[in-house]
């Protein structure tokens, strides 16, 4: 991505912005490190990073100029000082208090002014919200090594594997089928444990008659990819399939009211409003969904409370679920790209009530 539409976003009493957090950092350069810094300014910019990834780096980045960090806390003042800088912004999301407290430091003898008070966050979302053609390629390959994943892993899921057994699956697939990595901890849960939303993979064996909820996704130049599928092994009882078909329905709105120019909180209600009118409000907790990018939760914010109106090129999630305690549970997940006059549906994983016997 380019620094200077960065730059064109920092405020006029803003000289200069420290980028620090390794998502930012690939987000601008490429390049996957967690040690390093961007230095941006209207005047010129630098990446610095260490004797480990310097070579590589100064061999891929080409949106600055990249040099060897030896001493930040002396190389960043001089830095700002070539490029005329006295007032500084910091990433507020990422900094930590010490981090702050160091940096108002290394600024004090030659007077600059360090800045946390988002403004620097706020352009830095703003900017990664909106993906752009490429970053878009390198989601849809993420989520085409995803979706290959969860062909082959249903061939296999039968009574008797652990929640385990599928996870590794899954991740072992998704790694020797072209992922850089994973893009987050894989869920798999199953039986009574599918009413935990963000429920750990265990050694619980999977049962005739429980449902299989595996949420996943891959990783490609730094792109990841999320889904989420719930299957059903040799058979389900009424109540389940009445359940997996609210969510359907549920998620079907949210995709069918996913547009540019749309509050992203009017997405969520779609959704919210046939879980409630079900009956099952109360267990339908979470966000609707959340943005996908570098990271695997990123804005827009799809929820009740998000002030985000959805723009072109935004990618999305529409994962709502229902979660009954010591019952079961259901949710179902796709990835959207939002265009102007709708959506484009990135998983075509199909979502009818799949019941395996294998």
């Amino acid at each position: 991505m380019e620094l200077h539409d960065l730059i064109k976003l920092l405020p006029k009493d803003i000289d200069a912005g420290i980028i620090s957090s390794p998502s930012n950092i690939r987000y601008f350069t490429g390049f996957n490190t967690d040690s390093g810094y961007i230095v941006v300014s209207r005047n010129g910019s630098v990446f610095m990073t260490d004797s480990r990834y310097i070579e590589a780096a100064q061999a891929s980045v080409d949106c600055c100029d990249v040099v060897l960090m030896k001493d930040y806390k002396e190389q960043i003042p001089k830095y700002l000082k070539k490029f005329n800088c006295s007032s500084v912004a910091l990433e507020a999301d990422h900094i930590t208090i010490a981090g702050l407290r160091e940096f108002n430091r290394i600024f004090k003898p030659d007077g600059f002014k360090a800045v946390f008070d988002s403004r620097l966050d706020k352009a830095l979302r703003f900017l990664r919200c909106e993906k752009k053609a490429e970053e878009i390629e390198n989601i849809k390959a993420a989520q085409a090594i995803a979706e290959a994943a969860y062909n082959h892993v249903i061939k296999y899921i039968k009574p008797g594997m652990t929640e385990k057994d599928v996870a590794l699956a899954i991740d072992f697939f998704m790694l020797r089928n072209g992922a850089e990595g994973i893009a987050f901890d894989t869920i798999v849960v199953s039986g009574k444990k599918t009413s935990l939303p963000h429920g750990v993979p265990s050694d619980k064996i999977i049962e005739f008659g429980d449902f299989v909820t595996m949420d996943f996704g891959a990783k490609v130049n730094g792109y990841c990819s999320d889904m989420t599928r719930t299957v059903a092994i040799g058979e389900v009882s009424d109540m389940m399939a009445d359940v997996y078909a609210i969510v359907l329905e549920a998620q079907a709105a949210a995709i069918k009211t996913a547009t540019a120019g749309i509050p992203a909180s009017t997405v969520d209600f779609a959704a919210r409003s046939v879980i409630e009118k079900s009956g099952y409000g109360h267990a339908f907790g979470h966000a609707t969904g959340h943005g996908v990018g570098i990271d695997i939760h990123e804005e827009p914010r799809v929820s009740e409370k998000s002030t985000y109106t959805l723009r072109a090129g935004n990618v999305i999630t529409a994962e709502p679920g229902i979660y009954l305690p010591d019952s079961f549970g259901v949710r179902i997940e796709d990835m959207l790209l939002i265009t102007e006059n709708g959506c484009e549906n990135l998983t075509n994983t199909p979502k009818e009530l799949t019941v395996l016997n294998n």
